[in-house]
Formats: C-alpha cells, structure tokens, sequence
C-alpha cells in the first residue's frame, strides 16, 4: 500500500462491477477512498477484500438522497447499467441520473470538489453515425423500453455542463462504452457475462436477433486507467469523451470467442432483438489518445481469459 497522499475521493456506485475496480485502482494510488452504494446492483463481495484498509470507507447511501461529506474529488459511477437492472424500476432508474446528479453536483459545488461522470455509450442510441464520435448528439428513442437509461444519462450530461457553465464547477465526462471483466454481475444480462456464464454451465448460448449486430468490449483494467486520467487532466478539459475499445466485433464472434476458450459443448439459439437494441457499437477515441494519451491495450481474448477464471471461481 502506497503512503497517504491527502486526496479524499467519493466513488458513488463504489461497491458495483466498475466502482469496486476505481475504488482498488484509487486506493493503490495511495488516496483516501469513501464508497458510496446503496447495494442494489453493487455487491459486497466485490469490495470484501479492500475492507481491512484504514483509508477505505463504505456507506450505505442512495444518491436519490443528499449526502454531506468533505472531500476533494468524485466520481459518480452510481446508477444500474444493465438492461435488466435498469428496467426493473426505471422510474427509479431516471431518478438515479438526475436527482443523483443534482445531489453530487450539489455536494461538489458546496465542497468545491472536482467530479467526474459516468456517462455512457447509450447517450447515442442507435447510431446513424460509424463509428460514434463525441460530437455526433445521438439517435434515441426518448419513449422505449432503454429510455429510463439513455435519457437519465442524457439528462445527467445537460446538468453537469449547465453546473459548469452557472457555478464554475470543474467537470469531466466520460461516455463508457462496454466493458467487461472479473466482478461483473451473473446476472445482468450483458451479453459477456451471460455467455460465459452459459458457455460454463453447458447450456444453450442465447443470442439476440442474427448475431450480426457488434459491440467493442473494453477490459475493466483499461476502462478505470481511462477514468483516472480523465479526471487528472487539464481542468479546462471537460469531456465528453468516449472511453472503450474500439476493436469491433460481432456478437457472433464474441459467441464462438467463448465457447472456444471454455471448451464448452453449447449451441447457440436465436431470439428476437429486443427494442431498441443498437446495431452497431464502436467509440472515435482519437480524442483520448490526443488529451489523455489513453487507448486500450488488453485484447479481447486475454480479458475473456481472465473474466471466465473469475466465472469460474464463482459459479
């Protein structure tokens, strides 16, 4: 453990699949780490480990609700991202990224704390534009079954960028595209997570639609070197920037990807694309290279390796 550099950090969503990993990656940098999780979708497991550290702190506690604390940074990661997650109670959902947005800004502004936010690649819908860059403002469905999410994230930009403008906060965004790694959930129905937990178990592999539409996966490890540097840049950068991978595969190949490092006997069997389900997935990173210097380096197959050991350890 690194010594105590001073900085007081508040990860919200700190005990989920990303938080867990900005809250180890922090602490190893020697900081000061308060996680903030109202464990709905985050997990006590994925945090056990960093308990016994003296500069390590959890919180029950739903952003929906203010919360007073002193600290110097945020990062607000707090919001279930997962399509089963999400649309369980999407009012609770919009709530999430927009009262949990007006309560961290309100809490940064008062502390005068820089804050990050974690926005996502389903701020552009169902592109019209390959591959997504940052100025392109999106196709999206405002009345779908995604729009708790993509609208709540959407939503959640607008007052990070108005706080900024009004109140001088100093901001970053970040727009997550998927990522995967050791700690996601079992069950959230991404679709790295449920093949491989489907591919162990020996059962059908369930894919939606033709398989034809793609993604670009980004490692966990990559995705929270990416937030860091964002939020240790320059203050006049705001973002948004697109973080992910943009190695673009399809969900096909992620298919047969697994079943070939698992050794698995499952088929495949197809079923209808849910509403609203984007095509095609891949970030513009041209401007974290240039700003950040940040770009992928875990190829695809290395990070399935290590996220099916980690399924592995678990089912």
């Amino acid at each position: 453990m690194k010594k105590y550099s001073g900085k007081r950090i508040l990860v919200t969503g700190g005990a989920g699949f990303l938080g867990s990993h900005l809250c180890e990656g922090l602490l190893n940098e020697g900081n000061e780490v308060l996680c903030a999780d109202n464990f709905y979708t985050g997990r006590k497991a994925n945090i056990a480990h960093l308990l016994g550290n003296p500069y390590f702190e959890v919180i029950r506690h739903d952003i929906c609700f203010p919360l007073y604390v002193e600290v110097d940074e945020i990062y607000n990661l707090a919001c279930p991202a997962s399509p089963i997650h999400y649309q369980f109670d999407p009012v609770q959902t919009t709530k999430t990224s927009v009262h949990g947005s007006i309560n961290m800004l309100g809490l940064a502004k008062r502390v005068k704390a820089k804050i990050l936010q974690a926005s996502t690649s389903e701020v552009y819908g169902d592109p019209t534009v390959h591959p997504q860059p940052e100025t392109y403002w999106g196709n999206v469905n405002p009345i779908g079954f995604r729009s708790c999410y993509d609208e709540g994230k959407r939503c959640a930009e607008t007052l990070f960028f108005d706080y900024h403008r009004q109140h001088r906060l100093k901001i970053k965004v970040a727009r997550i595209f998927n990522t995967y790694g050791p700690r996601m959930h079992p069950n959230d129905g991404r679709v790295v997570s449920n093949f491989i937990v489907q591919a162990l178990k020996g059962e059908d592999i369930t894919v939606y639609g033709d398989g034809s539409q793609t993604r670009s996966f980004c490692y966990v490890d990559d995705l929270i070197d990416g937030l860091v540097k964002l939020m240790n840049s320059a203050d006049d950068f705001t973002g948004p920037v697109n973080l992910g991978n943009p190695s673009e595969f399809s969900i096909l190949e992620l298919a047969n990807k697994v079943i070939e490092i698992t050794g698995s006997k499952s088929s495949m069997v197809f079923k209808p694309l849910p509403q609203d389900d984007p095509m095609q997935r891949k970030p513009e990173i041209s401007l974290a290279k240039e700003v950040l210097d940040w770009q992928p380096e875990i190829k695809l197959e290395d990070g399935l390796c290590k996220t099916i050991d980690y399924f592995k350890s678990i089912i």
